[in-house]
């Protein structure tokens, strides 16, 4: 009876699974099919928490990435009758996606930088901002001077840290995004940041402990749009650009999103802590949970059925069985999974053509490292079912299939019931990696509204308030799996 009902369970699970994948790639191949059909759409790739550049309102309900990057992108392709489709990911990752031809063109308040240049092409410079040193108030750091012997926060990949280097006698910290330098100043961790001038202001004016002092500008300075190496669109980008600037289409958008008319993420916001700041934007965050549990869900599937196969790999009297299976244990456990995510996100499509979908290289990349672990988990299990239990069965001749599937198996599964649901637990904490790649997870969404509200503690307290709500709803489920089993052994 048992058996009949886990290959029902089975049955079940692999036909969500195969519905969940459809689910997570059919946007992309419904895109690339339009795509194929209509040569004249375009890809921007960008980093949608640098207000007033580009970032979310979440606040409305709208997922929408908006901004002053993205009115000039969505003036520039209108003028040109193309389509525009705009990605998110990490800042770090724009340069990557260009090269690997996810993106037709990004625009991310990037300078055109000597180091740049020789990854990517660039248009003419279409708008030009100042650094600024960001400080807690009072602690009188008005120059690059001032900041010598001090540990200062810049943005990693930005033009900031390239002129931060050129500061005397200075420490730099470089994270990925410029609300963690933010919050990184608030803690008193570093004693500075440098930023973009149309950046602090917003930060000031939310954070009233916070002051910022512009300083001269360190070589490269202002933005560009960046280019695939050898693009044709450059020339008629730049073209554009011109008449805009000539009809007074940039000036107005300067006004629109630097001097705070139709900003919506200028207003001050009280002092102090408090989930108020960002109530308009939790239903926005709390709708990424639907991401974090089907990616949760399917990595741990797949994962579950490769970790299977992989523990009798190693159990196997075939020796290449026990060779690849041990190697590939070796490889995925001694390698970061953080660099696993991105070389299966920005080197697909580089090998095989296929431009793979942030959320399905996330599940590919965890069912590949989950496995390896489960295997170990697995094996262990299996070994330790008594050996009469096999014995027995061969000499009643039970071939090893059936043996294996409906003896040992099971046996050894209900040993290590808790290990594979600490994987799980493991797996779903984990699983905030794929914010890194654009993926719009419950992390993500958080981040997002950090960059919106240019605050970042109560956002990310919040999400860790439902990571772990989820986290004790899989380990009660848990408890509850294993005293059923239990009952029914």
């Amino acid at each position: 009876m048992l058996t009949i009902i886990r290959k029902k369970t089975i049955v079940a699970i692999a036909l969500f699974a195969v519905v969940a994948l459809s689910i997570i790639s059919g946007n992309s191949l419904i895109e690339k099919a339009i795509a194929q059909s209509n040569n004249q759409k375009v890809v921007m790739v960008t980093s949608a928490d640098y207000p007033p550049y580009e970032f979310r309102d979440t606040a409305s309900g709208n997922n929408e990435i908006i901004g002053f990057d993205v009115d000039i992108a969505k003036y520039i392709t209108k003028e040109l009758g193309l389509e525009l489709s705009i990605t998110d990911t990490d800042f770090n990752g724009i340069i990557p996606a260009l090269q690997s031809k996810r993106a037709d063109f990004a625009m991310a308040g990037m300078t055109p930088t000597a180091e740049r240049k020789k990854n990517v092409d660039f248009s003419d410079i279409y708008y030009e901002a100042k650094n600024t040193i960001v400080s807690l108030k009072g602690s009188n750091l008005k120059t690059p001077a001032d900041l010598s012997g001090k540990e200062v926060g810049v943005q990693l990949g930005s033009t900031q840290e390239t002129a931060a280097k050129e500061f005397k006698n200075v420490k730099l910290k470089s994270l990925n995004k410029t609300s963690e330098i933010i919050q990184e100043v608030k803690a008193k961790r570093i004693e500075a940041a440098v930023i973009e001038d149309t950046i602090a202001k917003g930060f000031i004016a939310n954070n009233p402990d916070l002051e910022f002092t512009t300083i001269p500008n360190v070589g490269e300075a202002g933005s560009a749009i960046a280019f695939p190496k050898g693009s044709t669109r450059v020339a008629d980008f730049n073209r554009v650009l011109a008449q805009m600037k000539q009809s007074g289409e940039i000036d107005r958008l300067i006004k629109k999103w630097f001097e705070n008319n139709g900003n919506p993420v200028a207003t001050p916001t009280n002092s102090g802590f408090g989930f108020g700041k960002i109530a308009s934007s939790i239903p926005y965050i709390i709708d990424g949970i639907k991401i974090t549990l089907l990616f949760t869900l399917i990595s741990a599937f797949f994962g579950f059925l490769w970790g299977v196969i992989l523990s009798l790999f190693k159990i196997s009297t075939l020796k290449p069985l026990q060779w690849f299976a041990n190697a590939y244990t070796s490889v995925f456990r001694g390698t970061p999974l953080l660099l696993q995510i991105a070389l299966v996100y920005y080197a697909t499509p580089q090998i095989i053509g296929y431009n793979i979908p942030p959320l399905l290289a996330g599940v590919v990349t965890f069912t590949l490292n989950s496995g390896a672990y489960i295997s170990e988990t697995i094996r262990a299990g299996i070994l330790a079912v008594d050996k009469g239990q096999a014995e027995a069965a061969l000499s009643l001749g039970i071939p090893y299939k059936p043996m294996m599937q409906d003896i040992i198996l099971p046996q050894g599964l209900k040993n290590i019931l808790p290990a594979l649901v600490n994987e799980s637990i493991a797996l779903l904490k984990d699983s905030a990696l794929v914010s890194t790649i654009g993926v719009a997870d419950l992390l993500r969404r958080a981040q997002i509204v950090g960059a919106e509200k240019y605050i970042y503690f109560e956002p990310l307290l919040f999400a860790g308030i439902v990571y772990y709500l989820l986290v004790m709803s899989l380990t009660w489920g848990g408890y509850a799996l294993e005293r059923r089993l239990q009952r029914s052994s």
